[in-house]
């Protein structure tokens, strides 16, 4: 809806004409980047529905029919774990960790695993100073976290998502997705953005206002999530990818204690060119020019980029 990519599913009936295995992509397609199909763009991870080898190589072979009769650069696969019987010309294309955190456990067990110093007295401080949470998914919920936003991808000089990305989340997921925003008085300093599906939460963004770090807000915000999902029955917090040098991204996840283990994204043809916003986001000189940019700029340029890349 927001970019305008077309979904695609390829799957495998069975003889009474019911799904047996499936994948799905979305087509992208950019006069920046190429053509691509994606499974999916804008995802963490999506992994394809499988009943058996068989299967798989049947809609592997057809995802590769299908990028070649329409032009595409490559097709990609993000699976949370290893297909260990795909074809010989997929390849990793790109390598990340994915943290999810076990609340099976219950509150307790959760908040006695967290790291004594940056989570549990940040918490206790954010509880002492007044910090409080509110939670929804209406549009001022939504304007008041996008303003966190570009605040925080301007201090990564990063050019924010669309607005319209966000708002579309919250229109299309519904009560499944939640923006929790922290504040101290009527200041908002911080947000994180959960969606729901199964027993699963899923952290997607989080943003924040550099000038009140001191008071805690994100490990406290994340204590509030992980508190409602155990009461809510949820088994599992899906803390999200992270870029294997993000050092303080990683250093934050692991201090709540979850498990961490490697996420491959896959792609064929394996020699396909590298991914756009990987370089985008190491270019020292775009960073420089995205800290410095006044904000109609930069909110544009995120308008005009997001739908080139995935």
């Amino acid at each position: 809806m927001t970019y305008g990519h077309q979904p695609v599913a390829l799957g495998v009936l069975a003889p009474d004409g019911g799904l047996l295995s499936a994948v799905v992509f979305c087509r992208v397609s950019s006069w920046f980047t190429g053509r691509r199909l994606i499974s999916v763009p804008y995802s963490d991870h999506c992994n394809p529905l499988i009943a058996g080898a068989e299967d798989l190589h049947s809609l592997l072979s057809a995802c590769e029919k299908l990028a070649q009769e329409e032009g595409c650069k490559y097709v990609e696969l993000r699976p949370t774990s290893a297909l260990r019987l795909i074809q010989s010309d997929w390849k990793p294309s790109q390598e990340f960790y994915l943290h999810r955190l076990d609340l099976r456990v219950g509150a307790d067990a959760v908040f006695r695993g967290s790291h004594r110093d940056c989570i549990q007295r940040r918490i206790r401080h954010a509880e002492k100073e007044g910090v409080s949470i509110k939670e929804g998914n209406d549009p001022d919920s939504v304007k008041t976290f996008y303003d966190l936003v570009l605040q925080t991808r301007r201090r990564h000089g990063l050019p924010p998502q669309p607005k319209a990305w966000f708002k579309n989340l919250m229109e299309c997921m519904g009560d499944a997705a939640t923006i929790r925003l922290a504040f101290i008085g009527d200041e908002p300093i911080g947000g994180i953005l959960t969606l729901q599906y199964g027993k699963s939460l899923y952290y997607k963004y989080g943003a924040s206002d550099a000038r009140f770090h001191r008071f805690g807000a994100m490990p406290y915000l994340f204590w509030h999530a992980i508190q409602d999902a155990i009461g809510r029955g949820l088994e599992e917090l899906d803390m999200g990818r992270s870029d294997c040098g993000d050092a303080g991204l990683i250093t934050f996840k692991e201090r709540w204690g979850p498990a961490r283990s490697a996420l491959s994204y896959l792609r064929s043809p394996s020699d396909a060119g590298q991914h756009v916003y990987g370089g985008i986001g190491r270019s020292a000189l775009a960073r420089r020019a995205c800290r410095h940019m006044p904000d109609e700029c930069l909110v544009g340029l995120g308008m005009l980029l997001y739908r080139h890349i995935d």
